[in-house]
């Protein structure tokens, strides 16, 4: 049976995961973004796995940095990783449509996910989902090489995903995110209940999944852009109907509170 922990990393700068998927039978682990290796590697060894493959989803530092400590430690592990991430340790390359069988147990499809980044793929099968910064809990990733119109498409084709789908998402900034859902979204039952309820214990390690596709559905804006009443609001603020600019006018909101440029207190 695969199993699954988050593993905090870069704790107080970036507050990442780093999820180990593993077999407690045949002692395989597998490791989704690692910003770093000590860490994981410390995991591995606690509970004797042997680390199989390294599964990236785009190019930045924090989820790319651990690799070569891991690949020294476990030379044999595989690289997964986008063919446009340009990144000379991947050594399987992805695209959308690729299905990666990694255990008899295991395996995940391939979703381009770009607008975070312009190289950003997620991972899914029938159970989880693995989509890194396209789509965090109550929130998303900032524009950082992709584009609004991207970044738009490629929420959609996470939200078209099954609600029952485990979700994983890189870094933890739930209640952040949270506040701000409360902010656009006032009058949400679901997401006021979601506030209620949040128990959150970072930098543990984070046993199962951070929520639910599901969820996420009910909750986030950043998978409401385009609905009511989140998209009357958007349009109030110059926004026309396209879901390029709903969420690049949602996503330059939540920009300009998180650099103090605006309040919601």
């Amino acid at each position: 049976m695969i199993q699954i922990a988050g593993i905090p990393a870069l704790v107080g700068t970036y507050d990442n995961y780093i999820w180990v998927l593993y077999d407690t039978s045949k002692r395989k682990a597998w490791v989704f973004d690692p910003g770093e290796s000590a860490p994981v590697i410390d995991y591995l060894e606690a509970h004797k796995l042997h680390l199989e493959g390294i599964l990236i989803t785009h190019r930045h530092f924090d989820h790319v940095d651990g690799i070569p400590g891991l690949k020294q430690t476990y030379p044999d592990a595989i690289v997964y990783g986008p063919v446009k991430t340009q990144n000379p340790l991947i050594e399987k390359r992805l695209q959308e449509g690729d299905e990666i069988k990694l255990s008899d147990e295991l395996s995940f499809k391939v979703l381009d996910t770009p607008g975070h980044t312009e190289d950003h793929i997620s991972y899914y099968n029938e159970h989880a989902l693995f989509c890194a910064d396209t789509l965090f809990t109550g929130g998303c990733g900032r524009l950082l090489g992709g584009t609004p119109q991207e970044f738009a498409e490629s929420l959609i084709k996470l939200r078209n995903l099954p609600d029952h789908l485990d979700f994983y998402c890189a870094h933890e900034y739930t209640e952040d995110n949270l506040r701000f859902a409360a902010y656009v979204d006032e009058n949400n039952a679901a997401l006021k209940k979601r506030i209620e309820n949040l128990d959150i214990h970072y930098p543990q390690i984070h046993n199962g999944q951070v929520s639910t596709l599901g969820l996420e559905k009910e909750t986030n804006p950043f998978l409401r852009f385009d609905q009511q009443p989140i998209k009357d609001k958007l349009k109030s603020q110059g926004s026309d109907d396209s879901a390029e600019m709903l969420f690049a006018t949602l996503r330059e909101w939540k920009d300009r509170i998180d650099q103090g440029l605006e309040s919601i207190d």
